[in-house]
């Protein structure tokens, strides 16, 4: 089959490559910046600023081709076109632009990475980041999204992952528990918003930009990309409504905090799914998030004792599972004739979702502890406690997010 440019998908493709990084900035940087105490809003955004443009100029240089290059046993691409070097403006894939394509996967590279920094916020020294993002989406983002996406040994099993489910969110959450283990806990562990409102509108910015992460991932202008879209925006409403009923049992009222929480365990958990179920699946993934994220958040993480400051793993890892694994559930083939789960006679994509699961988790966790690891030993990843009790803008920037 030759490609063929399509204008319509072309339009929407960029639209959605520009809603996705809208993901990041602002969203994640609000999202994240409101939920830090006040000392850190501005190192805690730039955390998200630094990873997007660190991670923009790699992908470009040598991310995008080892990781949709053509296929080496399964395991990374061979890297064809360093620097986009043989990609002309002309030139197509399946009926979008490839340099398109290329922009529009970087977004989603970006923000894999930016996505960590939440873990972490308050206690890690900004050069150590950069270090860590740099190694990171060389050794971990690329290789994953290879076999999941560009012809690696995942994909060749088979395994559904429509938007990032296990490339994105079960690598982002699993990297961001092993880091902190490494890194340690801070010294004040409380979570006391510095300024809920900013978080709410990085919410609704993720909100908005997830539709044209999930819907733009159909990679045309049809009706999958709408089915991807409906059910995500559902997926989101039904986390947020349970989250809420879950406070108000539990705490005796409903919460903000909760609210947004919801919102996005909720398209955690679908994005994996977006493109393989209908609405009632879409339902039972949003309502299962809530709870899994929740469960995470309240009970695993004090038991352990891990310290994800704004639970990058509660969240994103624990939905992202749940989201990859339901997708083995609630696949249906009338939906897309790519996926059919076991609710639709085949228990067997069941078995290979959690096979992509273990896989991911695994992967993720042990490269990344090493990779912190190495950096502790060497350049150090833990600021100065005088830093921490003071505050990361002053300290490291001498900048404050507020003159008052």
């Amino acid at each position: 089959m030759v490609d063929v440019l399509n204008t319509g998908d072309t339009a929407w493709i960029l639209i959605s490559t520009v809603l996705v990084l809208l993901m990041s900035v602002p969203g994640i940087a609000f999202f994240y910046g409101g939920l830090a105490k006040k000392k850190n809003v501005l190192n805690t955004m730039f955390l998200t600023l630094i990873a997007f443009a660190i991670v923009s100029i790699l992908w470009v240089i040598y991310g995008y081709q080892f990781a949709f290059g053509a296929d080496i046993n399964g395991l990374i691409g061979y890297p064809a076109n360093l620097l986009m070097s043989g990609i002309g403006v002309n030139d197509v894939s399946g009926t979008i632009p490839s340099m398109l394509f290329v922009a529009f996967q970087l977004t989603f590279a970006a923000l894999t990475a930016a996505l960590i920094s939440g873990a972490v916020i308050g206690r890690m020294k900004f050069s150590a980041w950069i270090a860590f993002i740099i190694i990171w989406m060389t050794a971990v983002y690329v290789p994953i999204a290879h076999w999941v996406w560009g012809g690696g040994w995942l994909m060749q099993m088979g395994a559904l992952d429509f938007a990032g489910g296990t490339v994105v969110h079960i690598s982002s959450g699993i990297s961001a528990l092993a880091l902190v283990l490494i890194l340690g806990s801070r010294k004040s562990k409380t979570l006391l918003p510095h300024n809920l409102g900013y978080s709410v509108l990085g919410a609704a910015f993720l909100w908005f930009g997830w539709m044209g992460f999930n819907g733009g991932s159909a990679l045309s202008a049809g009706g999958l990309a709408s089915s991807a879209l409906l059910v995500s925006n559902l997926a989101a409403a039904v986390g947020l409504v349970t989250w809420v009923c879950i406070d108000t049992i539990k705490e005796g009222k409903p919460t903000v905090l909760g609210a947004i929480s919801g919102a996005i365990a909720g398209l955690v958990a679908i994005t994996p799914a977006a493109g393989f179920v209908d609405a009632s699946g879409a339902i039972v993934i949003g309502l299962g998030a809530a709870f899994v994220s929740y469960f995470a958040i309240t009970y695993l993480k004090p038991r352990l004792g891990y310290d994800d400051a704004l639970d990058v793993f509660g969240i994103h890892g624990m939905s992202g599972i749940w989201g990859a694994i339901a997708t083995g559930i609630f696949a249906a083939p009338f939906i897309n004739e790519l996926g059919t789960g076991l609710l639709y006679g085949n228990p067997g994509q069941l078995t290979i979702q959690i096979i992509a699961v273990v896989a991911t988790l695994a992967y993720a966790f042990v490269v990344t502890i090493i990779i912190a690891k190495v950096l502790d030993l060497t350049i150090g990843l833990r600021v100065k406690e005088k830093d921490e009790v003071e505050g990361l803008d002053t300290r490291l920037h001498e900048e404050s997010g507020y003159m008052l």
